[in-house]
């Protein structure tokens, strides 16, 4: 059966007809409850995705169709820039009139599609992912068809639902920054290459390289943690070719910096850092980290925005929203030795 056959909107009871489960057992899955098997779970998700059942958790609901409930997707991850994305989206609820109901997910297909599942079927009026899609978008935009979403990420295929900054220009800011101050050429630390923005600055760099007739070191790649900066800075801090460093976060450069100074690499007389986001210790770090600022608040505020234009108005569209990054230059950056 399907959601057309329903002309008054498919009820809890027809997901539970049709799921062959009792209403006990939808209602569990609704509100993600543990002890229900996981093959029961995927089937009643898919049945309420094919009936496009979706739950009115509020009196308000049942007079206007609306909950005044924003849906986020994030990460489980302990990563600033993700938290402080969040954080904008809860303010720029709040002051919309909305309330946030927010999900987290690991980074597998099916972890998203479960979790943004979950949000449909809590009844939010809209949802903001911010989350990587690149493997899962293909199952995700099924999924939202039939509910305003706004995408955080990047993902190209994506593009009138994105608000975020844009990540190709951060890289092109931090690699020209170095070659103009007279580095030969320009190492990278990359992002986990699951990730969009990751990749976007990959490519960035290497392009920005390629397009100043430079030559393009094999990238590192990192975990966003400073750990995974440390142990790649251990890496660069052995190579006496190494003279600039640019490094896709500035939890990531952190870790850099350290390993330098432990194997007695002067930074910025022997090395020059750049990071990336602009986070609160980039200006406190030894010596103080130049970086490219994006302002995660805003961007969490812009989305809310975008989203409820979207939920008063479903048949708005518009282009992609990305703003400009800006480079903020600190201490952590000079010529290199033999141009000093």
């Amino acid at each position: 059966m399907s959601a057309q056959q329903y002309t008054r909107g498919p009820s809890m009871r027809d997901v539970a007809t049709a799921a062959g489960v009792s209403a006990q057992t939808i209602s569990r899955v609704l509100n993600d409850h543990p002890n229900v098997q996981e093959s029961t779970r995927r089937r009643v998700l898919a049945v309420v995705e094919e009936l496009g059942y979706r739950r009115n958790n509020t009196a308000r609901a049942l007079v206007t169709g609306r909950s005044k409930t924003i849906g986020v997707l994030t990460l489980a991850t302990s990563n600033y820039s993700k938290a402080a994305l969040a954080l904008g989206v809860e303010l720029g609820a709040r002051e919309m009139g909305y309330t946030v109901n927010a999900v987290t997910s690991d980074l597998t297909v099916q972890g998203l599609t479960d979790a943004v599942s979950r949000l449909v079927l809590q009844g939010v009026d809209g949802i903001v992912i911010a989350a990587p899609l690149q493997e899962a978008t293909e199952q995700i935009s099924k999924i939202t068809a039939r509910i305003p979403t706004i995408n955080t990420d990047g993902s190209s295929s994506m593009g009138e639902g994105m608000v975020g900054v844009d990540q190709d220009m951060a890289a092109v800011l931090a690699t020209k920054h170095l070659l103009e101050l007279g580095h030969k050429t320009v190492w990278h630390v990359a992002g986990p290459a699951e990730w969009s923005d990751a990749a976007s600055r990959l490519n960035s760099w290497r392009r920005t390289l390629q397009e100043a007739g430079r030559e393009v070191p094999p990238e590192l790649n990192g975990d966003w943690s400073p750990e995974s900066g440390y142990h790649n800075g251990l890496i660069l801090g052995r190579m006496p070719e190494v003279t600039a460093i640019l490094v896709a976060s500035d939890e990531m450069a952190f870790g850099v910096l350290r390993a330098l100074n432990e194997l007695g690499r002067r930074v910025p007389e022997d090395i020059s850092v750049v990071g990336i986001d602009d986070i609160d210790l980039a200006a406190f770090a030894n010596p103080p980290l130049t970086t490219v600022r994006q302002s995660f608040e805003d961007t969490g505020r812009r989305a809310v925005l975008r989203l409820v234009a979207q939920i008063t108005d479903p048949s708005l569209g518009s282009a992609p929203d990305l703003v400009a990054p800006t480079l903020v230059v600190r201490g952590s950056t000079a010529p290199p030795p033999a141009a000093s």
